[in-house]
């Protein structure tokens, strides 16, 4: 496999204005360091706030990092022009969590997908006929192309969202909670629908998500994410088995069915804002979640199994 997403010391920041001190700055990603195979699915997870989702447009420089780098193919983003990275973009789409949002009401689906297939250039003669192959690809009915997003379940906005992202042929789709709004069983069509288009097209994924069960059953390496840091990453079936970062094992006991702590373990793990926790670190290593000032190292504890830890010597 080749490495084929390639983040380095990304950092994404935003000015805000506090009551007191005047303009203050919230890094949201701070100094993030990913890279992802060609043909995998990475996983990434963490709460709600983490920093995730402003990861996503980072990469897709819908929202520009504040500084780092995103090497994509071998493409380096931040020295495009605008004009290369609009016709760059046609290869990295994303998927949203919310399909309602994603579409444009006063469209019907024909024309939405149409819109893609227009950017890129696509031959005239032939748009129609991929429209239909695009919808047949995702399981809704060609014969339905006429209608109006109102017009479908949320099922299938979702797929329709797909379509649409396929249609300008990229390599690397960014599934942001792209199953999270749906019901249960809708759940499993749409998430088996992405590993069949994921064999057939050859495609990448970032799957985003705060579903650990979900991203364990699909991801080939899993990142977890905590206040805009990656804090470990591993194999899936390693990081699920043996989480070694105390944020890691806090969020995976929240999880029924995942339990890696035990009761007498766990509290002094989740004192560990309060003071330094070192299990399975060398000496002299700890972890320290409290403490942004602090630039954390990702040391390699084990073959691909990195976790974010401080040098106290």
């Amino acid at each position: 496999m080749s490495s084929f997403i390639e983040i380095v010391d990304l950092v994404k920041s935003f000015k805000g204005r506090g009551f007191s001190n005047g303009e203050k700055i919230f890094t949201a990603v701070d100094r993030v360091n990913l890279n992802i195979e060609k043909n995998t699915i990475f996983g990434l997870v963490g709460e709600s706030g983490c920093g995730k989702t402003t990861l996503s447009r980072s990469l897709l420089f819908l929202d520009p990092p504040t500084s780092g780098e995103i090497n994509i193919g071998g493409i380096d983003l931040g020295k495009l022009s605008r004009r290369k990275l609009r016709t760059f973009r046609r290869k990295v789409q994303i998927v949203f969590q919310d399909p309602n949002s994603a579409l444009n009401p006063k469209m019907s689906i024909e024309n939405s997908i149409k819109e893609g297939l227009n950017n890129i250039g696509y031959e005239k003669s032939r748009i129609n006929d991929r429209v239909d192959e695009l919808l047949g690809l995702v399981g809704i009915t060609p014969a339905h192309k006429s209608r109006f997003p109102h017009e479908f379940s949320g099922g299938q906005k979702q797929r329709i969202v797909i379509a649409r992202a396929l249609s300008v042929e990229p390599d690397f789709l960014i599934l942001d909670e792209p199953v999270s709004n749906l019901d249960v069983s809708i759940q499993a069509q749409i998430i088996n629908l992405l590993l069949e288009l994921k064999d057939k097209l050859s495609l990448t994924f970032l799957f985003i998500s705060h579903d650990l069960n979900l991203v364990s059953y699909l991801s080939d390496r899993i990142a977890v994410m905590y206040k805009g840091k990656i804090v470990e990453t591993a194999p899936a079936e390693i990081i699920m088995e043996r989480p070694v970062h105390p944020y890691t094992l806090k969020l995976f006991s929240s999880v029924p069915g995942i339990s890696p702590i035990d009761d007498e373990a766990g509290e002094e793990i989740f004192h560990v804002e309060e003071q330094g926790y070192s299990e399975g670190l060398p000496d002299g290593r700890v972890y320290h979640l409290a403490d942004s000032k602090l630039a954390p190292e990702m040391l390699e504890i084990a073959e691909g199994h990195f976790v974010a830890c401080y040098n106290e010597k």
